[in-house]
């Protein structure tokens, strides 16, 4: 009797891929999740290991070599990217900016993701009154703008990195509890969630156990799509003066600085914004990424 050699072709032909092959195919083969994912973690260790990454201080100041272009425009090595007016080193700041960035954006997006999240499962599962209280307020939460109301926030509470984080995380739930209820409403009726119910399976086991993993690929997207908005809107309340306050290195803060040189020096709203729309597009990609390899239809 022999024992049949599970590394023949023939018979890997016959047995097909196993599930974790084709997640391996499905992730390596997605061109655009693969460049996000390598731009964004490229940033993430940017932003960890800035002491050791950035040549300066990114706070120290020098009058001496204030405004000095960069390499590529004729500056010299000892600061690659140049200085700002207060002659601190552009690519230190750079660098130090990319913690603010990402920290306000995955910090933003995981309070108003719980917010969002709960409150739409719960209007899509429980429905009835729940439903109409939850609906109400997301209408009311979409009829406030979410700038101007972060604006007037941050005026009266005054500008400062937690304030911004904390705002932003409170502003941004409506999109996660609309995607939430309506995706919880198109599997709360499905087979596995009605034989969870029939064999005496609890609410929150059949919540977190038979709807919340059929509805996660949904969640990825919209995690994604609110750090990129909280991360842009970071940059838009720093660049009104309003957001973070000097001298804490930030991008949007870093283009709100250069934009009274920007006709002489136009390189000091260019770097910082060219970085900011990278990292904005690295998150979208690898959002729509993840998006694509964990559907259900793209799982067989």
């Amino acid at each position: 009797m022999t024992q049949l050699d599970t590394q023949d072709p023939i018979l890997a032909e016959i047995t097909g891929p196993t599930p974790g092959q084709m997640l391996r195919k499905r992730v390596f083969g997605h061109q655009g999740l693969m460049i996000g994912l390598v731009v964004l973690l490229f940033l993430t260790l940017v932003a960890i290991f800035a002491p050791l990454l950035a040549p300066h201080d990114p706070y120290a100041q020098s009058l001496m070599t204030r405004m000095e272009p960069p390499v590529f425009l004729g500056g010299d090595w000892e600061h690659p990217l140049g200085t700002d007016h207060l002659g601190r080193d552009y690519l230190s700041r750079l660098i130090y900016g990319a913690r603010v960035s990402l920290m306000i954006g995955v910090i933003a997006a995981l309070i108003s993701g719980v917010i969002g999240t709960a409150m739409g499962v719960a209007a899509g599962y429980f429905g009835g009154r729940v439903d109409m209280v939850v609906t109400f307020l997301i209408n009311v939460r979409l009829a406030m703008p979410v700038v101007l109301v972060a604006l007037a926030v941050v005026a009266i509470l005054g500008g400062s990195l937690q304030v911004v984080i904390v705002v932003l995380g409170l502003l941004l739930w409506d999109r996660f509890a609309v995607v939430m209820r309506a995706s919880t409403l198109q599997v709360r009726g499905r087979e596995y969630v009605a034989a969870a119910r029939a064999i005496g399976a609890s609410t929150p086991r059949v919540i977190l156990s038979e709807i919340m993993p059929n509805i996660a690929n949904n969640l990825i997207v919209v995690v994604t799509l609110e750090m990129a908005h909280a991360i842009l809107l970071e940059a838009a309340l720093s660049f009104l003066g309003l957001g973070v306050q000097p001298p804490t290195p930030s991008w949007g803060l870093m283009v709100s600085e250069g934009k009274n040189m920007m006709l002489f020096e136009p390189w000091m709203v260019l770097i910082p914004g060219a970085v900011l729309f990278i990292l904005v597009l690295a998150i979208n990609l690898m959002g729509d990424g993840l998006r694509d390899v964990t559907a259900p239809e793209n799982r067989s």
